[in-house]
């Protein structure tokens, strides 16, 4: 665990505001700081019209993921505060977060989708600056990879982004017989690993066996905190993790772990240079600071206890479920992304005269709004992007929509 004396220590490794001040910036700073009083009582969601909601569905993107602890933000408006030099930022961040997490190096990306991205163009680039600015033309470069049929989801475009091709296979023999001298990287969903015939061990094997490097996607793979060690500790060249989701940094950050040599290629194609395929996917210092400070404080986490209320609030909101005539629940925990207590809503619609995708749109609707997820034969629940207390105001809300149907 980061004591707090570890976590006050990074920050305090950074440079403090105002050292020098003078009568008209402390006349500046006092304007600015009436200017944010009043800035913070404004009700910006409710002045463009837009709804807010109670996020009992979990960390969608479009569902602006989940909400950033107060350190979090305050780390943010600090970063915003002073100027330094974005390299130096990444690159003492990047030690620190290795640090944390005991791995050899460590970027703060622009999500898991930037981090494929860059990281893939680290491989196939390296340190060579010609390279660097050729991608996404892969012309007379390593131009595949590799991954099983059943990790072919949507977010593979962020290695179409380098300019690859995609090329897939179901088991660890036809792996083998499809790596070439084109062959660039083997890239692994944890979320789809038992859909795969191949398993971490043997794709890491392999991987080893070929000289070639490997990847995992663990976007929404935490908690547990464990998965944050686990990845590089097994073997793979590089880790990817979603920042905004279960660790709560900023929506648009995410962590690249592993390989120090392959994370600072990977870095040759982020800003401040401008002349690469990553020039967009710009983190600036205030999402550094942000998921940094997200990260120490997730690692500090009880989380046993976090569990267990997560455990409470579910089974708060099953037993109101349930106490509707002809309604059935099922509680459960995804194997794998998504790791959290969850709850299934199922009903008898001869007794409870309404569709799951109709009750959804009443809780949307209602007040307050509640987001949550399912298909026509059930609503899907979870608790852990909510605000403590929000729990009983779902549970007595699906519960009236249920019983005066």
């Amino acid at each position: 665990m980061v004591s707090r004396r570890k976590l006050l220590k990074s920050l305090s490794l950074l440079p403090l505001a105002g050292t020098v001040l003078g009568t008209e910036w402390l006349h500046g700073q006092s304007m600015t700081k009436e200017v944010l009083e009043a800035t913070a009582s404004r009700n910006f969601f409710k002045e463009l019209g837009i709804r807010t909601f109670i996020n009992a569905a979990g960390t969608y993107t479009s569902m602006t993921g989940s909400l950033m602890p107060e350190e979090v933000t305050q780390a943010i408006t600090y970063g915003a505060s002073e100027y330094v030099n974005l390299d130096e930022l990444h690159d003492r961040v990047g030690e620190r977060i290795a640090e944390l997490l005991d791995c050899e190096y460590a970027t703060v990306t622009s999500g898991a989708f930037g981090a494929m991205t860059i990281g893939l163009a680290g491989v196939i680039s390296g340190m060579d600056e010609d390279k660097v600015a050729q991608l996404p033309d892969t012309t007379g470069l390593k131009n595949e990879v590799i991954l099983q049929e059943s990790h072919n989801i949507v977010y593979t475009h962020a290695l179409k982004n380098v300019g690859v091709k995609i090329i897939t296979v179901k088991t660890a023999k036809e792996l083998k017989k499809a790596i070439n001298p084109k062959t660039a990287m083997l890239w692994f969903l944890n979320a789809n690993t038992d859909e795969g015939e191949i398993k971490h061990e043997e794709f890491i094997e392999m991987g080893k066996t070929f000289g070639i490097p490997t990847f995992i996607d663990c976007a929404a793979d935490v908690p547990p905190v464990e998965n944050l060690f686990k990845f590089t500790k097994m073997g793979f060249d590089l880790v990817a993790f979603s920042g905004g989701k279960g660790l709560r940094g900023p929506q648009s950050a995410g962590l690249l772990l592993g390989n120090k040599e392959l994370i600072l290629a990977a870095r040759q194609h982020t800003p401040p240079r401008g002349h690469t395929i990553g020039r967009g996917m710009k983190v600036n210092k205030e999402e550094v600071l942000g998921m940094l400070v997200a990260l120490e404080l997730y690692l500090q986490k009880d989380h046993h206890k976090e569990w267990e209320m997560w455990e409470s609030q579910i089974k708060l909101i099953s037993d109101s479920a349930k106490s509707v005539k002809g309604v059935d629940t099922e509680i459960h925990t995804p194997k794998y992304a998504n790791h959290v207590p969850s709850l299934k809503v199922r009903w008898d619609q001869d007794r409870v005269k309404i569709t799951p995708n109709e009750a959804r749109k009443k809780l949307k609707d209602g007040h307050p709004s509640i987001e949550t997820v399912g298909n026509d034969k059930e609503i899907g629940i979870t608790t852990w992007m909510m605000t403590p207390g929000q729990e009983r105001l779902v549970a007595q809300r699906l519960k009236e929509v249920l019983s005066t149907s």
